[in-house]
């Protein structure tokens, strides 16, 4: 049995967490700190990934090419990973001047019923002898046998492997157990799964997909991530390491990195809270946290109700401006008590 691959997104999912804020100096850090820790990757950028810096969905600190730039400086053991959404980026204005920057490994994101959209980027890359995964998005919102059928046309392509994102953190045990199971039962590449913690399942939805075979996980340190945030590493670790699992990573580096690095960096400790749980009930977007909060705040709306409503009209990523269109249109007055917990939630 292959051991377990940690595909580390705490330079990247994490940036949603800080408005997109890295700095140089935390991104030199960590990849010091982290280079020999064992990760399989450590993959850099912006939260929606090369060429999404906007103000539609947050202006990045620095551009992509510091970042990368910057990471490739400080790993030596470890491949520097880059992430790309297509219609964020594009092959000529990104992946090639991450190439250029010294990237080793590549994701190519869509949404779960849109792999068709990743046909050209996986095939380039590979042309070009680079390690690419493919990443189906929201993978809740589709059949076990649709993500079935997106994910061998990613494997088609010649994607290395294929990597269930649960963006909402939506997942049940069971939804991980039926998906990770056919694919792993139905593919001949690497399966994979990034899990959000919105109803407190992280650690448990990623330990349930190793059991049923998923070879990579994805995650972060502390969790580091969108809206309740990723799957805690150190923990998973922890986890696997007491059930007997021979691991590479090593627990102590990255529990010292964390602490050290990772939330000094944080504005504030990943948490449930109850607009947390409710975006994972309603399946949306853990990202979107903050323009809910603020459109709910504007409109003087609860965005418990916010996050519901976008749930049932299936919103996703890069649909941003129904945010505000749902909160006008819920508008009602709230309670003193909803009125206080936006404002709490706000500072």
């Amino acid at each position: 049995m292959s051991r377990i691959r940690f595909f580390d997104a705490t330079l990247r999912d994490g940036s949603h967490a800080i408005k997109h804020q890295l700095t140089e100096k935390t991104i030199a850090d960590y990849c010091e700190a982290m280079d020999d820790a064992g990760m399989y990757t450590i993959v850099v950028g912006h939260g929606n990934g090369l060429g999404a810096s906007s103000l539609q969905v947050g202006l990045s600190r620095l551009p992509d090419e510091v970042m990368l730039r910057t990471a490739r400086e400080h790993l030596r053991h470890t491949k520097l990973g880059a992430y790309m959404i297509p219609g964020f980026g594009t092959i000529q204005d990104n992946l090639i001047p991450a190439m250029e920057n010294g990237v080793d490994l590549f994701k190519i994101g869509c949404h779960c019923t849109e792999a068709d959209t990743t046909r050209q980027h996986i095939e380039f890359l590979r042309s070009k002898d680079k390690e690419v995964y493919g990443i189906l998005m929201n993978y809740h919102m589709a059949s076990t046998e649709r993500i079935l059928e997106e994910a061998q046309k990613m494997q088609s392509y010649g994607a290395y492997g294929v990597i269930l994102m649960d963006s909402a953190g939506a997942s049940t045990p069971e939804l991980v157990k039926k998906t990770i199971a056919t694919l792993v039962d139905e593919m001949h590449i690497l399966v994979g799964f990034h899990p959000h913690n919105n109803m407190g399942l992280a650690v448990a939805n990623a330990y349930i997909a190793i059991q049923e075979g998923a070879r990579i996980v994805d995650g972060t340190l502390r969790g580091f991530g969108a809206g309740a945030g990723n799957v805690q590493l150190e923990a998973l670790s922890a986890l696997l390491t007491k059930e007997g699992y021979e691991l590479n990573q090593n627990l102590y580096q990255m529990m010292d990195a964390s602490e050290q690095i990772v939330r000094p960096a944080m504005a504030e400790d990943r948490a449930l809270t109850d607009v947390s749980i409710v975006s994972g009930m309603a399946g949306v977007f853990s990202s979107f946290k903050t323009q809910v909060l603020a459109a709910s705040k504007e409109f003087h709306v609860d965005p418990r109700d916010v996050f519901m409503e976008l749930g049932k009209r299936k919103v996703v990523g890069g649909q941003e401006d129904i945010i505000v269109e749902v909160a006008q249109e819920l508008s009602h007055p709230v309670s003193d008590d909803a009125e206080s917990y936006m404002l709490e939630s706000l500072t």
